[in-house]
């Protein structure tokens, strides 16, 4: 069961969100770009529609129109929210609430990608897997287990508490570990297995449910699944592991400082440093015709590599943002030439919109997320702005964010006030509080 945000009043009208939205606004409104109760209802979207506070303390946060909580998604979700963590105590006690929340996930089942809020059996429970009760999908996705320590790194950097860092996350920190040194050797050590009977494709693994044929021991890890939920196509998904080596970091800072466990440091230090180097020399494509060395989206270890790139993060395009390399990196830079091309077989432009999406949305769809992400990676100001403004002039007059919106847009018709004509998709998503 589970109690109402605040007993009397939402969220979104604690003083310390007001104050926020305010400042926003008023930031936007002296750059000239009137965009402010867009920005607004965004803001204000998740803290009212999706936050669920347990009795036992905890958070559970629904992902849109989809009444499961993704590891992924949640902490996304309330990202933007840790700037008010450090002053505002509800607020810090949800985000609190949720981490601890993630850790009992990754303990109930390590492989899982998406939870239920009991253990009422909903979700994909006729999956040839090792489902539970607890859970709703049991997609392996390397993020799902970076995103928590993400979140619980960030909110201790922004609120200062520690109080989150129990026994239960040092137990999730170990388990997280352990699975990532057995993806390591998928083929010969990985228990994990998936299939789903009548289904796209892109929503079942080959081989008898063990996934992609990939090299043992090149020191990546393994993930059956892209963030966007789809397939890889070749098993060592490289945003993935770059996300890995950044929380492997964080681990190591968190063991060292918080719970004083050496060893533990030093295991994720060196295991951050191994991942890194396994990267920079698997997953660099050599310099072909007119084009500089990038990074691969996919590699199976054995030579083969997928160039393109998905709007979901991890993503090539959020690198910078997740915290791999600088935003001005020359391999960032080339990798970025790349794939907001049309090298990149994601990457969809008609005559008013441009940007990446994703095999998960077929059709040329352009996705949001992908658009705020190459926002907030973006070096000069010119592009975060033309990013923030195509992104306000997509929203099919709904003062939201959408999952994806078709690229093929007539350029003399205005399309704010089109609402009920943009093809668009999930006008009611996590997508809208991420960015």
């Amino acid at each position: 069961m589970h109690k109402d945000s605040i007993s009397e009043e939402k969220l979104s009208e604690l003083p310390s969100v007001k104050r926020l939205i305010s400042a926003v606004k008023k930031q936007l409104e002296e750059d000239g770009l009137e965009i402010g109760q867009t920005f607004e209802n965004c803001f204000k979207s998740t803290l009212d529609t999706t936050i669920r506070r347990e009795e036992d303390g905890t958070t559970f946060i629904i992902t849109g129109d989809i009444p499961a909580m993704w590891l992924r998604d949640s902490t996304c979700q309330v990202r933007p929210y840790l700037l008010l963590s450090g002053e505002d105590e509800t607020i810090a006690d949800i985000l609190e609430g949720l981490i601890r929340r993630q850790i009992q996930c990754i303990l109930t089942d390590p492989y899982a990608n998406a939870f239920n809020e009991t253990a009422n059996g909903q979700g994909w429970q006729d999956d040839r897997t090792e489902m539970k009760p607890e859970v709703w999908e049991r997609k392996f996705e390397i993020d799902s287990l970076c995103y928590p320590v993400q979140l619980a790194w960030l909110f201790w950097k922004n609120s200062g508490r520690t109080s989150h860092f129990t026994e239960e996350f040092l137990s999730a920190a170990k388990t997280i570990l352990r699975v990532f040194r057995t993806e390591q050797d998928h083929e010969n050590r990985s228990p994990y297995r998936f299939e789903r009977s009548s289904c796209v494709y892109t929503d079942t693994l080959s081989r008898n449910g063990k996934g992609a044929l990939v090299k043992p021991n090149t020191g990546l890890i393994w993930s059956g699944f892209r963030p966007s939920d789809d397939a890889c196509v070749y098993g060592y998904l490289i945003p993935s592991n770059m996300f890995a080596a950044v929380i492997l970091e964080y681990l190591s800072e968190i063991a060292a400082s918080v719970y004083q466990d050496v060893p533990l440091a030093s295991e994720a230090a060196a295991f951050a440093k191994e991942l890194q180097a396994a990267i920079e020399k698997e997953a660099v494509v050599p310099m072909g015709d007119k084009l500089e060395p990038f990074y691969a989206y996919e590699v199976d270890g054995y030579g083969q590599y997928l160039i393109m790139d998905d709007a979901n993060i991890p993503s090539l395009l959020s690198i910078p943002y997740l915290g791999y390399c600088p935003a001005d990196d020359p391999l960032y830079q080339n990798t970025k030439k790349v794939i907001l091309s049309e090298v990149n077989p994601y990457y969809f432009k008609g005559r008013r919109l441009e940007g990446i999406g994703s095999i998960h949305t077929p059709g040329s769809k352009v996705w949001h997320l992908a658009m705020g992400m190459q926002g907030l990676a973006a070096e000069e100001r010119d592009e975060k702005r033309k990013m923030i403004l195509a992104m306000a002039d997509t929203d099919a007059r709904t003062g939201f964010m959408h999952e994806s919106i078709t690229r093929m847009i007539q350029i003399n018709i205005p399309v704010r006030g089109l609402a009920g004509q943009m093809p668009s998709l999930r006008s009611w998503c996590w997508i809208t509080a991420a960015i």
